[in-house]
């Protein structure tokens, strides 16, 4: 005889029962018997349902924290779709196999298709951005990243929204532009879409002027790269009473970069040194004051050098005839003659390690090494466009119509601030969170007549982890 334990309940003594019975059978095989639905004596206890209890929760607990519980109206179907998004990136026909392993009731594909066009719309969309921006704590100024992406389409022609445009990726493929406004955390605060042929400096004021009109902010300076707006552009940016802070395109050498070199003929430039250009305001021109800030860094210029150099040496062969000619921006072709375009070595050499900058906020509010780090901000929204891309996979490559297109982005857009949310407060990416916090699951196992929950324990660190998630956001 053996004792195995004591119980205080029905619970605990039908668990010491099939205890009893699986050292009983121990190490004795089991017939199985057709019609018999019931375990054998001793055998398994069967699990009625399990689901990954800490990974939803959390989840969740981040979807009240940002607020969209109440920007989306109790949306039960939005939330899912945002919830399967971080878990597993699918097909919204897919999404329902993704809930039920987390051990979710999934609602139907019917009910699924009937909702989503209320996600494209103008008003579901502005509550989700304002819930972002409230979390975000913005004041009546804010300092706020811009920069758009594309999303290609695998179709041969156009309908009018996903058509044929620049691509960086040099894609002949029908696309959209999408527009993505955060916080100079790379917080998002509005994502738009634009037809595909659509330039990209004509994406930034629409998108500012909907940013201003729906949080009431009276003064938005905006962080963008130098290819983002053309000097026409610059000027209707501050004409619409916004700042800008930009990188500076470097056509030529500027004066004050040419003005260091004839007073330091045999110096090398410092590492960090900073020259200072003002162009006061033109008349003709319809634009304010402008400074543009030139900062020279010594990893950068032995890069460059060398690129430059290998660049150069192949010029060379080329022009020589040893090697065919390629694109190179060295070899200057006229007529039938070739030769290295030494003028163009020249300036390359003298801009190399040189960055710009400019802006229309005067140094009395914002000064050169502000300017610098504002700019050098950029790193964050390009971060959150690849942590769309990639891992939340956001080509609509199910999606054909301009509404269900802008239904889906809807659904990136929330599942963006839920992951940016998240690895604020965890310190963890959410690619590792999400990977991590999945194998610990809660299972309800059947007992008898009685049914018993259990659950994997969760190292202590994660479980600090989730908890931060349900803590308000701070202002940055």
């Amino acid at each position: 005889m053996e004792h195995v334990g004591s119980a205080h309940d029905d619970a605990e003594l039908e668990l010491l029962k099939a205890a009893a019975r699986q050292r009983i059978s121990a190490g004795q095989g089991e017939l199985e018997l057709p019609g018999l639905e019931e375990p054998a004596a001793g055998g398994p206890l069967p699990i009625r349902s399990s689901r990954m209890g800490h990974l939803v929760d959390a989840l969740c607990a981040a979807y009240r924290a940002l607020g969209f519980e109440d920007a989306a109206g109790g949306d039960e179907v939005f939330k899912q779709l945002v919830l399967a998004r971080i878990i597993e990136p699918t097909s919204k026909l897919d999404s329902g196999r993704v809930l039920a392993e987390a051990g979710l009731q999934p609602w139907s594909y019917r009910t699924l298709k009937r909702r989503l066009p209320v996600y494209a719309t103008e008003g579901f969309r502005a509550g989700l951005a304002s819930a972002c921006a409230a979390r975000a704590v913005l004041g009546p100024t804010a300092l706020v990243l811009y920069d758009v992406s594309t999303l290609y389409f695998e179709t041969d022609t156009g309908d009018g929204f996903r058509e044929p445009g620049f691509s960086k990726e040099r894609r002949l493929d029908p696309q959209v532009t999408i527009g993505l406004l955060t916080d100079a955390s790379g917080f998002p605060l509005m994502v738009n879409a634009f037809e595909g042929n659509k330039a990209e400096t004509a994406t930034m004021l629409p998108v500012l002027r909907a940013f201003q009109g729906a949080h009431g902010i009276t003064g938005v300076t905006v962080v963008a790269d130098a290819g983002m707006l053309s000097r026409a552009n610059q000027i209707a940016i501050e004409q619409a009473g916004l700042s800008f802070i930009l990188g500076a395109r470097l056509p030529s050498v500027p004066y004050v970069i040419a003005q260091w070199h004839r007073e330091h003929p045999d110096e090398a430039v410092p590492d960090g040194l900073v020259l200072t250009e003002s162009m006061p305001a033109a008349p003709s021109d319809g634009r304010g004051h402008w400074w543009i800030y030139y900062r020279y860094a010594h990893d950068r210029g032995r890069r460059t050098l060398k690129g430059i150099s290998e660049q150069v040496a192949k010029a060379e062969r080329a022009v020589a005839g040893k090697t065919p000619i390629k694109r190179n921006r060295f070899v200057h072709l006229q007529g039938g003659t070739r030769s290295v375009n030494r003028d163009l070595e020249a300036k390359a050499r003298a801009l190399a390690g040189w960055k710009g900058y400019v802006t229309n906020l005067p140094p009395q509010h914002a000064d050169a090494e502000f300017v610098m780090a504002a700019y050098h901000r950029l790193f964050q929204i390009e971060r959150s466009f690849r942590m769309s891309k990639h891992d939340l996979q956001a080509r609509p490559i199910f999606h054909h119509k301009r509404e269900s297109i802008e239904a889906h982005l809807s659904v990136v857009f929330a599942a963006l601030a839920l992951t940016r949310h998240i690895e604020t407060s965890t310190g963890m990416s959410i690619k590792k969170f999400v990977t991590t916090t999945r194998r610990y699951r809660e299972v309800v196992i059947a007992a008898g007549d009685q049914l018993i929950t259990a659950a994997d324990p969760i190292p202590g660190e994660l479980r600090q982890a989730i908890n931060a998630i349900s803590e308000p956001r701070t202002a940055h």
